[in-house]
């Protein structure tokens, strides 16, 4: 197999291919691997190799799983393996070594893939680019002067690249759905407890956070989703199983549906007239294929969403950092924004937290309003195209100040006097502000959606999404390969 005919497949089709033995797992590797040599300067996507692990996977004998012999990229934050740091883009994690595989890390496996290393993503995972200190900066395949999102960004960038045809990612603020909107890719994010994130966290994130894989194909993410769905001893709680294999309700037309639609920004910031045409030309496309679509949005306060998602920030940064702290790391082992975030962290009381978090059950309960009356909500992924390395970035001025009073303790004492409250609102909305539409499937739990639909006039990808209730990844799988039929993306590749 030549490389033409390995960017050419998808996930399954590689794997339909080594059945046959028309190509062996050590030969998509050396693909792989030969595509990672030739983009790596140009995009550094991959933050750890691992040929060696890799070698040793086929040596001892593949799983006989469905994506038998396809090489594959994990994610350096949770997917722990056993013997090597899981950096979370963090020099400060390098200090601690799991001792054992996770359980997502352990179904990849079973699935067949040969993992072969981990990919680039933002320090801790705690923003929208993947631009770590320790790792650098990956760029996006389509313009390399842009983000290819994140916080699974290095996993996107590398999948548009051509590296492997899917990668593993995880998503608890938008982190697969984004990086699938910047680079033309399918991104589902899986409902609260659909996969199991032990043995090290029972729930990522208060359970933000869940597993999936970043694709170029409908069918390569429902059967991974398979594989990857159902409980393991000792998770705080058990989702109910699918009614039937993902592999096959993806294949079934999903009936009429009533979606309701809408592109204004939950937090009130502007929204690029090219997200709002992604939308509109979805709309059209939807209603041509017999959907009702009504102009309509869940009944949410976006402030007070994007006040609680910071909050899940000041909950889990002072935590994950005192872990390394416990383990020997010191101040400049982290970046400034991390130490800021420790720090007003460490301000807010477990009272405050626990009233945050509590909102979480009324913004879950007025979104299931929301789809008593429509079977989905359609939005925007991204507020505007894929933005420029460093556009992102709060301003010289704020990061320097907020360093400055870091340092000299006068932070955290404003912060426990509540003299911040205004400039942390403005941080959440700052920060939100290219992404303000992903964070409310995860903090209600339900699944969603980004398919790239919609490519702009200056060649860029921009997705949209799609958000389901509790449960019902089948509908948005059933849509999605509706969508992918009428409007087939697999063409659709960036010139490296």
């Amino acid at each position: 197999m030549n490389f033409d005919e390995y960017l050419q497949r998808d996930a399954t089709a590689l794997a339909e291919c080594v059945a046959r033995g028309e190509v062996a797992p050590a030969e998509l590797l050396d693909l792989a691997l030969a595509r990672q040599q030739a983009v790596h300067g140009q995009i550094n996507a991959l933050s750890r190799l691992m040929e060696g692990e890799a070698r040793g996977l086929i040596a001892g004998g593949l799983s006989e799983g469905p994506f038998r012999g396809v090489p594959f990229l994990l994610k350096d934050g949770v997917h722990d393996w056993a013997g090597l740091p899981t950096s979370y883009g963090c020099r400060g994690m390098l200090r601690l070594v799991p001792a054992e595989h996770a359980y997502v890390v352990r179904r990849y496996l079973r699935m067949g893939l040969v993992v072969f290393g981990k990919t680039n993503l933002p320090e801790l995972a705690l923003k929208a680019v993947s631009d770590s200190v320790l790792h650098g900066r990956a760029c996006n395949p389509w313009d390399l002067g842009r983000t290819p999102g994140g916080s699974s960004g290095g996993a996107a960038a590398a999948v548009a690249a051509g590296i492997v045809p899917m990668a593993a990612g995880n998503d608890g603020g938008g982190s697969i759905r984004i990086p699938a909107a910047c680079c033309g890719l399918v991104g589902l994010r899986p409902s609260r407890g659909r996969v199991s994130v032990g043995p090290g966290i029972g729930e990522v994130w208060y359970g933000a956070s869940t597993e999936g894989v970043l694709s170029r194909s409908v069918r390569d993410t429902a059967r991974a989703l398979d594989a990857l769905q159902g409980p393991e001893p000792g998770d705080p709680f058990v989702i109910a199983p699918p009614a039937e294999p993902y592999a096959q309700a993806w294949q079934r037309p999903p009936g009429r549906l009533r979606i309701g639609w809408t592109t204004r920004s939950p937090i009130g910031t502007p929204v690029h007239p090219e997200a709002v045409a992604a939308v509109q030309d979805a709309v059209a496309l939807l209603a041509s294929l017999g959907h009702e679509l009504v102009e309509a949005e869940p009944a949410i306060d976006g402030d007070a969403l994007a006040r609680s998602y910071l909050h899940l920030y000041f909950g889990q940064v002072p935590a994950l950092v005192g872990r390394a702290r416990a383990a020997g790391a010191r101040d400049g082992d982290f970046e400034p924004l991390t130490r800021v975030l420790e720090t007003l962290g460490r301000a807010v009381s477990a009272g405050q937290l626990t009233q945050e978090l509590w909102q979480w059950n009324g913004f879950g309960r007025a979104l299931a309003d929301f789809h008593a009356r429509h079977d989905l909500l359609l939005t925007p992924t991204l507020a505007e195209p894929p933005i420029r390395h460093g556009q992102g970035d709060p301003p010289a001025w704020q990061q320097t100040l907020l360093d400055g009073l870091n340092r000299s303790g006068l932070l955290g004492a404003l912060a426990r006097r509540g003299w911040l409250d205004g400039m942390v609102n403005q941080i959440a909305r700052d920060n939100l502000q290219a992404v303000p539409f992903t964070q409310l499937a995860n903090l209600t739990g339900v699944p969603a959606i980004s398919l790239p639909l919609y490519w702009t006039p200056q060649g860029l990808p921009l997705g949209v999404q799609f958000v389901a209730p509790f449960g019902r990844e089948d509908r948005l799988l059933q849509l999605a390969g509706q969508l992918e039929q009428a409007r087939p993306w697999a063409g659709q590749r960036p010139t490296l």
